[in-house]
């Protein structure tokens, strides 16, 4: 009875002295347990904190990488963005061609010739009519165009971004991930305002030159140059300049923003990979969410550069916003994207060369740097 009473007593004690766990072979009691658990909870929190700061961490390195300045003089830095221009533009000039003998047809063909288009049917009508090397007629005035054009372009994002970097109030916003990539958008479409319009009358006879087919209206620069202001006046020499700027803000913004933030986030996750290969893949890329962005701006900026060319009359004459109606009611909403499947062949590596060449030009330049 004595045993009996005893265990009964054992069985009526307090929670607290009765609930206990096994550890390590001995037993733990609730007040010992709750302590385990506060730590193990400590534990859970320190872990997570670390955690959490190795991303702050990471993030805070990715966008000081991507804001990291290229070391290189101005002359270097123009110089390499010429030839990185000139060697895209020279590599994919056929398919430039393409794009913009795609683009016109609206302009003065019917219907039943529109529907007969076709990229090889085209291609093989320029080599029995004109030649293999007429897929570069005009890449003499588009290299002579590209080298100062790409050269502003990228010294002016630079010099832009790093301005923008330096104002006082950005202080409180340089590890934000947000902020760096409003910085490149602003910055992009400032540098692709500035080089397109201090460029804009070369790119004109450039694509002139590129659209004429078997009547040879314009010859050499100079002297389209000259055609173009004496049967158009100056103005004529800026003829879409409105359209053109209107595209090539958003198109370069939305490039070297994709660009420089695709290379920044690969860069951080794969850090070996071959740097060329790397901009070769995000240049590319990047060259298909810009034109894919701007492309019905850039077909209208065409139709309106060729607008009263080699004595034709004038098909539109209400500005842009004219333009753009007048090619939905006459070709379909499809007409604003007349010339994209050539223009996706061609800017995947025109883009991606651009990118890849500019890249390389600063790294051989930086070993031997020109004087600023």
């Amino acid at each position: 009875m004595q045993t009996k009473a005893a265990a009964e007593g054992a069985f009526h004690t307090s929670p607290a002295s009765r609930v206990g766990v096994v550890l390590d072979g001995g037993v733990t009691s609730s007040s010992q347990r709750a302590q385990l658990v506060t730590g193990s909870s400590e534990s859970l929190n320190s872990s997570e904190q670390l955690q959490q700061g190795g991303v702050d961490r990471g993030v805070k390195k990715y966008v000081q990488q991507s804001m990291q300045h290229s070391h290189i003089g101005t002359i270097s830095q123009l110089l390499a963005g010429g030839v990185a221009g000139a060697v895209s533009k020279t590599c994919t000039a056929p398919l430039a061609r393409l794009t913009i003998l795609f683009q016109v047809q609206g302009m003065h063909n019917d219907g039943s010739t529109l529907r007969k288009a076709s990229i090889i049917r085209e291609a093989s009508r320029i080599v029995s009519e004109e030649g293999v090397m007429a897929f570069w007629k005009g890449n003499l005035v588009t290299i002579a165009h590209r080298l100062p054009y790409s050269s502003i372009s990228f010294y002016a994002y630079e010099r832009y971004k790093r301005t923008m970097q330096s104002l006082p109030f950005m202080e409180r916003y340089k590890e934000n991930i947000s902020a760096d990539l409003a910085i490149r958008l602003i910055g992009g479409g400032a540098a692709g305002v500035t080089a397109a319009t201090l460029t804009y009358p070369l790119d004109l006879v450039r694509t002139r030159l590129a659209a004429q087919t078997k009547i040879m209206y314009y010859r050499g620069i100079s002297r389209s140059l000259y055609t173009i202001s004496k049967d158009e006046g100056i103005k004529g020499l800026y003829k879409g300049l409105g359209a053109t700027l209107l595209g090539v803000g958003p198109n370069i913004a939305i490039s070297f923003c994709a660009y420089e933030t695709l290379r920044s986030f690969w860069e951080f996750e794969r850090p070996h990979d071959s740097p060329v290969a790397v901009s070769l893949a995000c240049g590319s890329l990047s060259g298909i969410a810009s034109s894919s962005a701007t492309f019905p701006l850039d077909l209208v900026r065409r139709r309106m550069q060729l607008e009263g060319a080699g004595g034709r009359a004038r098909v539109y004459n209400s500005g842009i916003v004219g333009t753009f109606k007048h090619i939905i009611k006459t070709e379909g909403w499809t007409g604003l994207y007349r010339g994209i499947l050539p223009e996706y062949l061609k800017v995947v590596p025109s883009v991606g060369i651009v990118f890849m060449t500019y890249e390389i030009m600063k790294t051989i330049l930086s070993r031997r740097p020109l004087e600023e």
